[in-house]
């Protein structure tokens, strides 16, 4: 794949437009083990909210998403692969988006701190996106909140 190929279907998947009109996938295999993920996701947002025992099952599979997506996109950005493979990466990528709006979507959940542990780590992550993409990596006064020092 050619660079700017490869910047095409990065810019693509990080776009927030990317899940408009797309499907959530019937089956994906996610960290290794297959996944009726579009039964998943419709049952679970069938309910007006999680019940406790779901919970931890909607929560694990969410984090098995995320990691999911962020293998798929790391193959993108770092392996020698052929264009049509990181077209079909990217799909893959966006339809787990798709998925995950969906299931992030749901009702409310008893466990408000997750929802804050989340947001926090989002924020670190946009703010490591930031310094990165700034230049200002290691030279920020802030540094010490992403070393896990501190609180």
């Amino acid at each position: 794949m050619r660079e700017f190929e490869r910047k095409q279907l990065l810019e693509r998947i990080e776009r927030e437009s990317a899940t408009v009109g797309v499907d959530i996938p019937e089956r994906i295999t996610v960290q290794g083990e297959p996944i009726d993920l579009q039964s998943f996701v419709f049952e679970i947002k069938r309910r007006e909210t999680i019940p406790p025992g779901e919970r931890d099952r909607v929560e694990r599979a969410k984090k098995n998403l995320r990691r999911e997506r962020l293998q798929r996109k790391q193959r993108i950005e770092d392996e020698e692969i052929s264009f049509e493979e990181g077209e079909r990466l990217a799909e893959s990528i966006v339809g787990i988006d798709r998925a995950l709006s969906a299931l992030e979507q749901l009702g409310p959940v008893d466990l408000e701190g997750e929802a804050k542990a989340q947001e926090t780590a989002d924020r670190k992550r946009w703010m490591k996106f930031l310094k990165q993409a700034l230049g200002h990596a290691d030279s920020d006064s802030s540094h010490g909140t992403m070393g896990g020092r501190g609180r």
